[in-house]
């Protein structure tokens, strides 16, 4: 008997739990549906910025033809949930539809997080998420004018990036002392500092945007900061996070974390033993991850309790994490700072080019993560030395 997966939400981590679906249901019992929000099916959003550097939608388009060829798989572009009876098990679209299902997975993801600063609705003002966003960026960017990105995450960094490559001159905004504050350290950021400014970025830290002011047409002509800069500039990018898009909860009687998200258990289900989330919208046991590879690990769970397989509980995840940001190669394993943990650390430098820094537990000596910056050694050799006792020979492994 064929069995019908709503799954709401066609973004990557959607997208995995529907392709590991299709794999692992070799008996075809499961017909899946999917709601999806954008009109273009699920695309590699991690590497969006590739968008304004020549890479086309169908390029970053994860969704290949067998895909969306394939009979057991319904994909709805352009639909929204408008309601949930779950006591019926049908849900209620914006375009009319009535749906039923034996199972729910909500991957509805997550949305910019724009803070309440005044002048962030006037023409000029944009945030760095989808498609059609970076194809607004475009359409208003002008080369050799100023434009302020508010954040300097991971996020804000790649959207001072495309600024860059849209022939503007960008400001990052960050209120923390440093660039990237959740993944660096001072060490490591003040690397990457270095590095951003020579590419011609205007970084200010330990600051605030206090407003955005606009010219005599009404768009965005000045970004004033609670330090007193007042910055000339033709655009606004809010790149600041992210909030997980949890309103189904509340409209389904589910229960939502103290920061958002939807409370799962450690195999990802609701107190609604039909209904599962995962990826950004899902709170493990209370905790929000907001990265793509522990919601690739939420969706194979969910794949094999869906097909009867054994599933491997959500015990937390390795946030570990490799990029080359502006040029600049960064690497974060294991656990990079202490968290208020006795931890040992142990940082190395060679002037502001490079920097390493280790955590050590005080009771073994064993290493427990760290952080490289700049051009260091073989993250995945320092890594692979995690809950043992480091080489004496760290140094030039960190440093070579």
């Amino acid at each position: 008997m064929t069995r019908t997966l709503l799954v709401v939400g066609h973004g990557m981590v959607g997208h995995r739990l529907v392709e590991r679906l299709r794999v692992l249901d070799g008996a075809r019992t499961w017909r899946i549906v999917i709601l999806a929000e954008e009109h273009h099916p699920a695309y590699d959003r991690v590497s969006l910025s590739s968008y304004l550097d020549g890479k086309s939608r169908s390029d970053l388009t994860l969704a290949g033809v067998d895909f969306l060829n394939d009979p057991r798989v319904e994909l709805l572009l352009g639909c929204s949930v408008v309601s949930v009876d779950r006591s019926a098990r049908t849900v209620s679209t914006d375009r009319g539809d009535r749906i039923s299902y034996d199972a729910l997975v909500m991957a509805t993801g997550s949305r910019p997080f724009v803070p309440p600063v005044p002048g962030r609705d006037l023409p000029g003002c944009f945030v760095y998420r989808t498609f059609d966003d970076l194809d607004a960026l475009r359409a208003a960017a002008r080369p050799g004018r100023a434009g302020v990105v508010v954040g300097g995450g991971l996020l804000g960094l790649e959207a001072a990036n495309a600024l860059r490559l849209l022939g503007m001159h960008p400001h990052v905004v960050e209120t923390a002392p440093h660039l990237m504050p959740a993944q660096l350290d001072a060490g490591a950021a003040n690397v990457l500092h270095r590095h951003v400014t020579a590419l011609g970025l205007r970084v200010h830290c330990a600051t605030a945007t206090a407003s955005i002011e606009a010219g005599a047409d009404g768009t965005v002509r000045t970004v004033r900061l609670s330090d007193g800069t007042v910055l000339d500039a033709d655009l606004a990018v809010f790149a600041a996070g992210v909030r997980p898009r949890d309103e189904l909860a509340d409209a389904m009687g589910l229960v939502r974390g103290e920061r958002g998200g939807v409370v799962v258990d450690e195999f990802c289900r609701t107190a609604d033993e039909r209904v599962w989330a995962i990826g950004d919208c899902a709170a493990v046991q209370g905790r929000l991850y907001g990265l793509v590879a522990p919601g690739y690990r939420m969706a194979d769970s969910v794949a094999h309790q869906l097909t009867g397989q054994h599933a491997e509980p959500f015990d937390g995840a390795d946030t570990s994490t490799t990029l080359k940001l502006l040029g600049v190669r960064i690497a974060v394993f294991g656990v990079p700072v202490s968290d208020g943990e006795p931890m040992v650390e142990v940082a190395f430098a060679e002037g502001s080019d490079r920097y390493a820094k280790v955590l050590l537990s005080p009771d073994s000596g064993h290493l427990v993560g760290g952080v490289l910056a700049g051009d260091t050694g073989s993250w995945a050799a320092v890594r692979s030395f995690i809950g043992h006792q480091p080489p004496a020979d760290l140094e030039q492994l960190l440093l070579p």
